[in-house]
């Protein structure tokens, strides 16, 4: 019944999410919010008695709507998830105002906590293309998801580039319904990306269409199921502006800005925001470098999973000098081998190279990996340590 609770509310006009949680919170819960009575909207900060009537029929209007939203959605093989629901993005639950609910068309992963945004300009330079693309593959390659809004130029490549890469993930939030495709040219992109890639994403009602307003809320959602905002070409009034702003002031999270060449207008933003504290970068690693340790929960979480209960079924293990770290549950083979070239000093990667036998790509991706998941440093250079044991 949950669902049906937070879909009437996100239906219902006049409120939006921060209005939602004080409705909440006043009522007591989200199923009282929903009966609440026009002396009881009055009492919520922000509604008082101006809009308490007509927030009162617009709830018992969204109530009789709420069962032909969910038979579009099914049809249309959208699913629904709530700020209750644990599918819900951790990420986005924890921002100001996180929308009551998501409709999702494809499906979203516990590894979709290890995601960057990648945001810019819709009109961007073949340089801005082509960096959103290359950007968006090493990030995919690095277990990484990416997001962006699934707008023209840097937002499409980003996607793109997330594809590219082998295994990678990326989601897509949009300013209109999740079955309405926006731009129109970017359908097949949005249908790869939920067969199997990733996610298309929108807190709006099915059929809603990409009216100008939505997108400055889309943003808030891009940078909120971010860990960090990496922005690549954008003039000054750019939208992608407005998502470093909210990563950085509202959001607490780190902003990463691609320099450009001066006499492009499109690198002005990236500038503007290097000159007010963004990490300045051109190269994965930096981005790597500027991210905080990333949360073992979200590392391939199957795998952990499965590691965990076969070493809880055999206990007789820690007697073994086989016995395997916790910090290592859920490693491949590789990134065994890279691991154990790191004895305590500090190694370059030429000799892990030697040591291990691995080809140097191999080498660098699963450093790439240790690193984001905490298990292994990046010293200077291509010099690693094993991190200090948590």
């Amino acid at each position: 019944m949950s669902l049906r609770h937070w879909l009437q509310l996100s239906l219902t006009e006049g409120i939006g999410p921060i209005l939602i949680g004080r409705l909440i919170k006043t009522a007591g819960d989200v199923e009282r919010a929903t009966e609440a009575s026009v002396s009881l909207l009055r009492s919520v900060e922000g509604i008082g008695a101006a809009k308490a009537a007509s927030i009162a029929e617009s709830l018992k209007r969204a109530a009789g709507e709420v069962d032909a939203e969910l038979d579009r959605a099914a049809k249309a093989n959208i699913s629904l998830i709530c700020r209750d629901d644990e599918t819900y993005p951790a990420l986005l639950r924890e921002i100001p105002d996180p929308p009551a609910v998501l409709y999702v068309r494809g499906q979203l992963e516990p590894r979709d906590l290890n995601a960057i945004a990648i945001v810019g300009s819709r009109r961007c330079s073949f340089y801005g293309r082509e960096q959103a693309e290359r950007f968006g593959a090493l990030l995919a390659g690095a277990a990484m998801t990416v997001i962006s809004g699934g707008a023209r130029g840097v937002d499409s490549s980003a996607h793109r580039g997330a594809l590219n890469a082998t295994n990678g993930r990326t989601i897509a939030v949009l300013g209109s319904g999740v079955d309405v495709a926006y731009p129109p040219e970017n359908d097949k992109l949005f249908v790869e990306i939920a067969a199997g890639r990733g996610a298309v994403i929108s807190e709006y009602p099915m059929g809603t269409p990409p009216v100008a307003e939505n997108f400055p809320r889309r943003n808030r959602i891009v940078s909120g199921m971010s860990r960090g905002v990496l922005v690549i070409e954008a003039d000054e009034r750019s939208g992608a502006l407005i998502t470093a702003r909210q990563a950085c002031e509202d959001h607490g999270r780190p902003v990463f800005a691609l320099p450009g060449r001066v006499d492009n207008k499109l690198s002005a933003g990236p500038h503007k925001l290097i000159r007010e504290g963004a990490t300045l970068v051109t190269s994965l690693e930096e981005i790597i470098e500027g991210l905080a340790p990333l949360p073992q929960s979200a590392m391939e979480p199957r795998v952990f999973a499965a590691a965990s209960q076969e070493l809880a079924a055999k206990p007789q293990a820690t007697e073994s000098k086989s016995h395997v770290p916790d910090i290592e549950l859920g490693l491949s083979d590789p990134q065994r081998a890279i691991l154990a070239q790191l004895d305590g000093a500090e190694v370059d990667v030429d000799t892990i190279v030697e040591r291990s036998e691995l080809p140097a790509h191999v080498v660098m991706g699963e450093l790439t990996f240790l690193t984001l998941r905490g298990v292994v440093r990046r010293v200077e250079g291509q010099r690693f340590a094993r991190a200090s044991k948590r």
